[in-house]
């Protein structure tokens, strides 16, 4: 091929852009954090993955980069490379180990979101915090943060405002979750399984479950993923209660109040407009659950399981690089002082319930 040729195939090639500038950071994320493991064992590699993304995303040579080119990339690791490390992480259980939770872990899951939503959204209407901010942070803290805060925003026709500002409390606090909560686990007397439930049960987003459990140990992280995975499954009977009662609200106020009912002839993000409606069940749980029901079986070899749990590794790596991308130091100080009291109040709610019932079912 002549010069020539090969500068006009150059040409013709199409630009790098969708996903592939931001894919490629996080796996260079990936690296940093297996080299910060390898040089401090003490630090675990999703751990620094966390931190990483987050320092990428405020380093003045790359923060350009991670708000634009990078960030469609970013956004599919920390959605759909997790999701993929999940369903990988069933691999490590089997239906011994989920029928071992028993009804007792399910009543205080149950216990646990229903006194955590009930009391954040009581607290912030006392704080009287403006539009759907107490319901938003309300459902991201009792259920899996800031997607159960969109998947609720829509069925509640939320201001934008509203949404930027319960996200990224909930994603302050997740965040700070990581650091805090391994801290507690022995001043509190939590075992390897105690403390993964307890992690489960009260951390917000899944990333941020794994991310903590994970400095607990293999049986904690298991654990804290399987309580974390019941609350993600009340997400869709928690969205469609909430669309009942804004229906309900809409139709006693004469057809005024903000919902889809208003939303219908408005914005393109209403789900009555759209037509879509939360699965029942997430599929990616669906897919960590068949994992589950594969390694009962007992056909897949140990070489198998090993490669497995190095691709979920490395995948949730990914994963949690790109979510510790998405934090914003700087909205995050703007939130204001009530929301953050908000903020603080539901935490201490959530891990104070969340602790008295791994307590009560151990």
């Amino acid at each position: 091929m002549t010069l020539r040729e090969r500068a006009t195939r150059t040409r013709s090639l199409p630009p790098l852009g969708g996903d592939a500038p931001g894919l490629l950071l996080a796996a260079a994320g990936v690296a940093a954090a297996i080299g910060v493991h390898a040089a401090v064992p003490a630090v675990p590699k999703l751990t620094a993955a966390v931190v990483l993304g987050m320092a990428a995303a405020h380093l003045p040579g790359l923060r350009p980069v991670v708000r634009g080119v990078a960030r469609p990339g970013l956004s599919t690791a920390g959605k759909r490379l997790m999701r993929l490390g999940i369903v990988l992480l069933g691999l490590k259980l089997s239906l011994d180990d989920v029928l071992g939770l028993g009804w007792a872990t399910v009543a205080m899951v149950l216990a646990v979101v229903a006194a955590t939503f009930a009391g954040t959204l009581w607290l912030g209407r006392r704080l009287g915090l403006p539009g759907d901010q107490p319901l938003l942070v309300a459902t991201g803290y009792s259920i899996c943060g800031a997607s159960a805060i969109g998947a609720v925003s829509q069925a509640a026709g939320s201001e934008e405002e509203d949404v930027a500002s319960s996200v990224a409390l909930v994603t302050l606090c997740g965040t700070l979750a990581i650091a805090v909560l391994p801290l507690l686990q022995h001043p509190l007397g939590l075992g390897e399984v105690e403390f993964g439930r307890w992690v489960g049960a009260s951390v917000h987003d899944v990333g941020q479950v794994v991310a903590t459990a994970q400095t607990g140990g293999v049986g904690a992280l298991r654990e804290a993923v399987l309580v974390k995975l019941m609350r993600v499954v009340l997400l869709a009977p928690l969205v469609a209660g909430v669309a009942v009662g804004v229906r309900r609200r809409a139709r006693r106020d004469g057809g005024n109040a903000a919902g889809p009912d208003a939303a219908d002839t408005g914005g393109s993000g209403s789900p009555v407009e759209s037509g879509r409606r939360p699965p029942i069940v997430p599929l990616f749980v669906a897919g960590f659950l068949a994992m589950i029901v594969l390694r009962t079986t007992g056909v897949l070899p140990e070489r198998a399981l090993t490669l497995a749990g190095d691709a979920q590794e490395l995948l949730l790596a990914a994963a949690l690089f790109g979510l510790g991308s998405a934090v914003h130091l700087p909205t995050m100080v703007r939130t204001g002082g009530r929301l953050a009291l908000l903020g603080l109040g539901s935490w201490v709610v959530v891990a104070g319930v969340s602790y008295a019932g791994v307590l009560v079912t151990m």
